[in-house]
């Protein structure tokens, strides 16, 4: 038989291709098969364990407490499973756990661990607070122990029932306020100008870069906000404590004497000026709770519901009138963003998306920002502004900050509610533009051209400021500060004079801006949903439904596998891939500050006009 080139040839690709294509049908159906015994796994043996009677909710909180997460579920379940810690955890994730434990009969008492939790504003420790009290008021206990207490995990603790401290522990609670950098003579050694133009007398944002102290009117804001903050701290703390008035700055005060009194032990301090009920360990813990409920023997502890697992038993509705939650957290920038951020396009699509969804009935804008980008603050205020012309509510509630932009973006609302400690505020502009000629000069670097018009060099970095350039900026920035205090006087139907003589870029808590006719109530995120409901005229029965971006497919299918198919996953992740172990160290807060400046030229233009307090968390 005669060798045929072209039939070996057809053979052969004939034979590559029925291989090929036997390979992609045993990947899927390999594929496939993990997926049904994933499923299996999630209805059969993996659901939820039945809680007992008298069983303890365990709120072991990790991370910084947060108005939503930052990035997706993929990335939060990638990153446990190479071996790194949870690092935030939901603020509506833990009202709704402690909520609905305390109407659950099964649970009679609550263990609050918090050496994991490692930071969060006052106005969101507050709402958690009143969550506790919510618990307890349904008649079970809280019981918080802690290896020791920083200021804000004390602050919870101090609304248990009971609070005890490891023997060997202590309690700092170090007061509010903060020491800056500034970078004036540095700046001037390596021959940067920083160029401010802005509006407000208290707008102190740029000053580290311009100056080597804060200004007067900086230092006489901040003492002004930093006192109102640590007042209502000292006297929750201590209304929750039953302490009298004045008693913790006067054991700060006496720290040395209360110390010399227990020979140096701050954890038997604790004890002696009732900041703590007792001194136990972790295993005396074990033990007196389970005095306080029921012994788990298999496991011998307590019978015990985790947090995560008592989350996962909450189903929400999806069918029904609601009020809908946008979340509009951390800096704003102009265009599109994700979670755990602001972007100007991207949160005001989510609320075009809840007024134009027939089952959303209001608004709530849930703001935790310091502010950013004035432009992408207007596009989202644009279109809460909409929102109400089209007949819905909008009620804006604001958490930890909610300052420059973050007070611009909740112009546009029915109703303002702020938690007496909210940083809000700080309605002032500035424009800052770093030029280097000086540094070029050093290293002999020297530049040169010609333009058809002053404006084809209006700014170079690289050249002294033109004064033409600033006038142009500086008139702009005055424009806008003028539209900012016009919309805020119109919102707060007042006048723009009226709104001036308390803006200037000056923050204040939520007590002092509801004194200043700066926002409406003095009030919690859940008077925000309750608010929004009655402005509805929605009944009892209605829902919340956070609107969020769209989750992506692979989201998807952890969310229907459920909770606990997500942990046999997680748990097959943890044996594929190796743990990277502790990430690199963060960058230096020297480092940090001056790389905002580098961060100008992102946008090409090597200047920023801002709305921003350059405030946060204190």
């Amino acid at each position: 038989m005669s060798f045929s080139p072209f039939r070996w040839i057809k053979n052969s690709i004939v034979f590559v291709w029925k291989t090929l294509d036997f390979g992609r049908r045993l990947i899927l159906n390999f594929i496939l098969l993990a997926l049904l015994i994933a499923l299996a796994v999630g209805i059969f043996g993996g659901s939820a364990k039945k809680i007992d009677d008298k069983t303890a909710l365990l709120l072991d909180l990790k991370g910084t407490l947060v108005e939503q997460n930052a990035g997706s579920l993929r990335d939060n379940v990638l990153a446990e499973a190479q071996g790194n810690a949870k690092k935030t955890t939901q603020l509506r994730d833990i009202l709704t756990v402690l909520d609905a434990a305390g109407k659950d009969p099964k649970i009679t008492s609550a263990v609050l661990l918090l050496d994991e939790m490692q930071g969060a504003g006052l106005p969101m420790l507050r709402e958690v607070a009143a969550a506790i009290d919510r618990f307890k008021a349904n008649g079970k206990t809280v019981v918080a122990w802690g290896s020791s207490y920083d200021q804000r995990q004390y602050y919870l603790a101090s609304h248990a029932t009971e609070v005890y401290l490891h023997p060997m522990g202590n309690i700092m609670l170090n007061g509010f306020g903060r020491y800056r950098n500034y970078y004036r003579d540095a700046l001037d050694k390596i021959g940067i100008t920083v160029n401010l133009l802005k509006v407000g007398t208290y707008k102190s944002f740029a000053e580290p870069y311009i100056a080597n102290e804060p200004s007067a009117a900086a230092t006489e804001a901040e003492s002004f906000l930093y006192n109102a903050m640590w007042a209502t701290y000292t006297g929750d703390v201590e209304k929750a404590r039953k302490l009298p008035a004045g008693s913790i700055m006067q054991g700060i005060d006496q720290l040395p004497e209360l110390l010399k009194v227990t020979g140096g032990d701050i954890a038997k301090m604790a004890v002696n000026t009732k900041l703590v009920d007792g001194l136990k360990t972790r295993d005396e813990l074990r033990q007196l709770m389970i005095g306080k409920g029921v012994k788990d023997d298999q496991n011998k502890s307590f019978k015990q519901v985790g947090f995560d697992d008592y989350l996962a038993r909450q189903v929400p509705k999806f069918l029904g009138d609601a009020v809908g939650v946008v979340i509009a957290a951390g800096e704003i920038s102009e265009g599109t963003a994700p979670a755990g951020s602001i972007g100007g396009l991207s949160t005001a699509n989510l609320i075009r998306k809840a007024r134009e969804d027939d089952q959303i009935k209001a608004i709530v804008l849930r703001v935790d920002s310091p502010g950013g980008s004035a432009f992408g603050s207007e596009l989202i205020r644009r279109e809460l502004e909409l929102t109400r012309n089209a007949g819905k509510p909008v009620v804006v509630s604001m958490g930890n900050v909610a300052a420059s932009g973050g007070y611009w973006i909740s112009m546009s609302a029915d109703e303002v509610i702020a938690d007496a400690t909210t940083v809000t505020g700080s309605i002032g502009v500035f424009a800052i533009l770093p030029t280097a000629e000086k540094a070029l000069d050093k290293i002999g670097v020297h530049t040169g051209g010609t333009t058809t018009t002053w404006l084809g060099d209006g700014f170079n970095p690289m050249r002294p400021l033109n004064p033409k350039f600033g006038e142009v900026i500086q008139a702009s920035i005055n424009h806008i500060y003028d539209d900012f205090t016009s919309k805020a006087a119109k919102a707060r139907k007042t006048t723009p004079d009226k709104i001036d003589a308390v803006a200037q870029g000056r923050v204040w808590t939520g007590q002092q801006a509801k004194e200043r006719g700066l926002i409406d109530t003095v009030g919690s995120y859940g008077d925000a949903i309750k608010s929004a409901a009655a402005r509805a005229k929605l009944g009892k029965d209605f829902r919340v439904s956070y609107i969020e971006r769209e989750p992506s497919k692979f989201d998807r299918l952890f969310t229907m596998f459920g909770a606990s198919v997500t942990q046999v996953l997680n748990d097959q992740f943890k044996l594929a891939l190796v743990p990277t172990g502790v990430p690199p160290a963060a960058a230096t807060q020297i480092a940090k500050e001056l790389s905002w400046l580098a961060d100008l030229n992102k946008e090409g233009k090597g200047y920023a006009v801002m709305t921003h307090c350059l405030c946060g968390v204190p």
